[in-house]
């Protein structure tokens, strides 16, 4: 553990908070903790479809050949998928439309915690401020999730009650039609389009809500060109570093940074998670970590390690950004005291948005909105019924279900990611795949380190293994690298890149093996573990024959170059190695971690 004595910061356990808000408010936690736990959903709700769900082309039906849904919501995040869960488990007529994947935006790039305002504490005590001291009174606790995962549960859940859901469909533009009693033009759907296939139709809905997050302003401005901003968006940037830099139970948390942020540095997935930053960003849909943020990141870490422990560049396995979708006065430029909070808002033509808020209360967030737009709209609901409500996948689930596939399936314990299955995938499916060719009366399967006897659980494995690499951040340098990614260079460019590559490739044969990396890293005085070197190599050897090709190569630093990957191990190396040959003399280590 690479922990020493933190004395500003705060570890995040069961006490601190406690004291800073006293035992009443911690009795009324637990009370209300207790009330939870055995609370299940009002009366016994439709699930449609319980045993399968519907296809997407079934959903784009749905959504295309329904004369009205009561509810339209537009954004598949956390916020929006919880304001479709809501409103389907009212008896609504209800859609969803979503123009990249499910969680793809803010909802996934959190700090993976639910909380309610650990880090709202100091401005809700030093400074009075009675809206962050609610905050942080509604949900007093710390607690990890995968939030991706926790989103497409809400989603599915929806989907299940009855709930038209679609990923990849963008909206065109609003639909409206005039008001028979006012002759105001009011909102009554959306035309879009399916980006897969490019077709375009339109859906109609009594209420259309507005949950897209960081891109609320956009939609908002479909209703009216004249609508003002709402919505100031903050980057917050995230790094995963090596699991020994944080003890294994234990995470941090420092309220007065040397700049006077917050940052978190937490567990992950044997990993460890520090982050984040807040700072004013321009909207885009690929927000991409800036060097800044990151070392500034690293910066802070190194106030919490032993003085012997060199945090490095190249120790940053993975980085993301999210953007925060703040609410705020469209003339302050400060996101820094800006509330987390929400608002909701319902234009003259109906339009209902609901803009800001946090993981933690999600729920909460979409029985408000909701309930305004039933009162707005004049719709047929009762009560929201999701307190209690279990999602999907939650059915069954223990900590020790894992426990059974030991002894049902002979699984070795330590091998194979169990606990990691049990956590990601839904119980359902998790019993169906492994029942998949196989009883409980069958044969004991061995399953160990090098074999895996059933072809059922081997691919589902690799889906799974597929899953946690790309969707976990591990292999964040090189996911959007593809066969078919382009070659934008010039020829300058070009010229350039192809002279870094023959100092790799003496040969001139057009590719480069792991052993002419290593000769030229001995030339330098450079040690770089074999395993390592296979897998910086295999991240960039897109056809998987254990060579990188020049081709592979220029198409790299083609998608560095547009930004279309934040950082490359290969690119790093190359180009260092580059500098140390031309200088002639080796590189010192605090240079192996540079930019591309």
């Amino acid at each position: 553990m690479a922990f020493r004595k933190a004395v500003k910061g705060t570890l995040i356990g069961g006490g601190a908070v406690a004291t800073a808000f006293g035992l009443s408010q911690l009795f009324e936690y637990r009370k209300n903790q207790a009330r939870l736990a055995y609370v299940e959903a009002q009366g016994e709700l439709k699930v449609p479809f319980k045993d399968a769900l519907p296809t997407r082309e079934e959903q784009l039906s749905t959504l295309r050949n329904t004369e009205e849904f009561d509810v339209l919501v537009v954004g598949g995040g956390a916020t929006g998928s919880g304001c479709a869960l809501d409103a389907v488990t009212r008896n609504l007529k209800t859609a969803l439309v979503e123009r990249s994947d499910f969680s793809s935006g803010t909802s996934s790039r959190s700090t993976k915690l639910i909380h309610g305002g650990v880090r709202y504490l100091q401005k809700a005590i030093m400074k009075l401020d009675y809206e962050q001291y609610m905050m942080v009174k509604e949900a007093l606790h710390e607690r990890q999730h995968n939030d991706a995962r926790m989103n497409l549960a809400i989603t599915l859940t929806a989907a299940r009650h009855g709930a038209a859901i679609a990923n990849y469909t963008e909206v065109v533009h609003l639909l409206k039609k005039p008001d028979p009693k006012t002759g105001q033009e009011k909102v009554c759907g959306a035309h879009c389009r399916d980006i897969i296939t490019g077709q375009e139709f339109d859906i109609r809905a009594k209420c259309v809500i507005n949950a897209t997050g960081p891109f609320t302003d956009s939609l908002r401005k479909m209703d009216s060109q004249k609508t003002a901003n709402i919505c100031q968006p903050s980057a917050g940037v995230h790094i995963v570093i090596p699991g020994y830099y944080s003890p294994d139970n234990m995470g941090l948390l420092d309220p007065a940074t040397s700049d006077g942020r917050v940052i978190f540095f937490l567990p992950w997935e044997k990993m460890t998670i520090a982050g984040t930053t807040d700072t004013p960003t321009e909207v885009t849909a690929h927000p991409i970590p800036v060097e800044d943020d990151i070392n500034f990141i690293l910066s802070e870490v190194r106030n919490y390690l032993s003085p012997d422990v060199e945090v490095r560049r190249g120790d940053v396995l993975a980085a993301w950004s999210g953007i925060r979708p703040l609410v705020t006065d469209p003339n302050s430029k400060n996101t820094q005291s800006i509330c987390r909070n929400h608002i909701i808002n319902i234009s003259d033509s109906g339009l209902v948005t609901i803009a800001g808020g946090k993981w933690t209360t999600y729920r909460s967030m979409a029985e408000e909105t909701l309930d305004a737009a039933i009162k707005a709209h004049k719709l047929s609901a009762g009560p929201s019924r999701t307190v209690g409500l279990m999602l999907d996948g939650g059915k069954d689930w223990t900590p020790t279900l894992y426990i059974r596939l030991v002894q049902d399936y002979g699984l070795e314990n330590e091998v194979g990611f169990e606990a990691q299955l049990l956590r990601i995938l839904p119980v359902r499916a998790l019993w169906s795949r492994f029942s998949c060719s196989i009883t409980l009366q069958s044969p004991m399967i061995l399953w160990g380190r090098e074999s895996l006897a059933n072809p059922c659980l081997e691919e589902e494995l690799e889906a799974a293994k597929k899953f946690l690499h790309l969707e976990m951040g591990y292999k964040a340098r090189s996911e959007q690298l593809s066969k078919t990614t382009e070659i934008s260079l010039t020829a300058q460019e070009i010229a350039r890149y192809k002279k870094r590559f023959y100092k790799f490739d003496k040969e001139s044969r057009g590719f480069i093996t792991t052993v002419d990396v290593q000769q030229v890293l001995e030339k330098l005085s450079i040690q770089i573990d074999e395993n390592a070197l296979h897998e910086i190599l295999n991240e960039v050897d897109l056809n998987k024959n254990g060579q990188v090709e020049l081709d592979e190569f220029l198409q790299l630093m083609s998608a560095v170059q547009r930004g279309q990957i934040s950082d490359s191990r290969l690119a790093i190396l190359m180009k260092t190695a580059e500098e140390g040959l031309d200088l002639r003399g080796p590189v010192s280590v605090d240079r192996s971690g540079g930019g591309v």
